[in-house]
C-alpha cells in the first residue's frame, strides 16, 4: 500500500495529513481557508489520490503559514508514500483549460527539488486566501517531495480560473508520474536510483 500519515506541529500551525496514492475515494479537507480547501479538493479529485488534511493555523495573522505548511506536509507525504519509486512512470505533464484560462504543469519525481513558476494574478486575494501563496504552496510541495515542478498559466483573465487550472493540472500530471508501469523494471533512471 502506497500511503503516508504525518503530523506536523509548530508555533504557527498544526497539521494532520493522510495520503493514499491508490485509494481515491478518501477526501476530507479542512484547512480553515475556504479557497485552499477548494483547490486541494480539486487536486485530490484529479490526481485520484485519497487525501485527508486537517489544519489549524494562525489565521488571525493571515493564511500564509497554513498554505505553506500544508504544502510542506503534502510533499513529505508524497515522498514517503512513493518509497523507492520502483516501477513508476516518474514524469507527468498536463494542460488543463478552465473557461478562458489555460494552465500547464510538468513534473519529474527525480529526487531533485526545483520549482519554475510562471503565473501572475490580478486579484491579490480570493476570499481569505492571498493569491501570492499559490507559488509558496507549490514550492513547499516540490522541495519536500523532492520533485522538479514547472507550473505555468499560458493565458487567462479570471484569477480563480487561472489558479484552478494549475491545481487540476498538477493533480493530473502527478497521477501520470506516480502510476506504476509494468514495463518499467526498478526505477525509471539510468542511475538506478531516484
Amino acid at each position: 500500500m502506497r500511503t503516508a500519515k504525518m503530523e506536523r506541529k509548530t508555533a504557527e500551525t498544526s497539521i494532520k495529513m493522510e495520503v493514499y496514492l491508490d485509494q481515491p475515494e478518501k477526501c476530507e479537507i479542512n484547512t480553515g481557508v475556504g479557497f485552499l480547501d477548494h483547490m486541494l479538493t480539486l487536486f485530490a479529485r484529479h490526481s485520484r489520490i485519497g487525501f485527508v488534511c486537517e489544519a489549524i493555523g494562525d489565521l488571525e495573522v493571515d493564511s500564509h503559514h497554513t498554505a505553506e505548511d500544508v504544502g510542506i506536509v503534502l510533499g513529505q507525504c508524497l515522498k514517503e508514500a512513493l518509497g523507492d519509486k520502483a516501477g513508476i512512470n516518474r514524469y507527468g505533464s498536463e494542460y488543463v483549460p478552465m473557461d478562458e484560462s489555460l494552465g500547464f504543469v510538468a513534473l519529474d519525481l527525480s529526487g531533485r527539488s526545483y520549482l519554475v513558476f510562471d503565473a501572475t494574478f490580478d486579484n491579490p486575494k480570493l476570499g481569505a486566501f492571498d493569491t501570492e501563496l499559490v507559488e509558496e504552496f507549490f514550492q513547499a510541495v516540490a522541495f519536500n517531495a523532492a520533485m522538479n515542478l514547472h507550473c505555468r498559466v499560458l493565458y487567462g483573465k479570471n484569477t480563480h480560473h487561472k489558479i484552478e487550472s494549475l491545481f487540476k493540472a498538477f493533480g493530473r500530471a502527478l497521477r501520470q508520474a506516480i502510476t506504476v508501469n509494468p514495463d518499467i523494471q526498478g526505477v525509471n533512471s539510468t542511475k538506478g536510483v531516484l
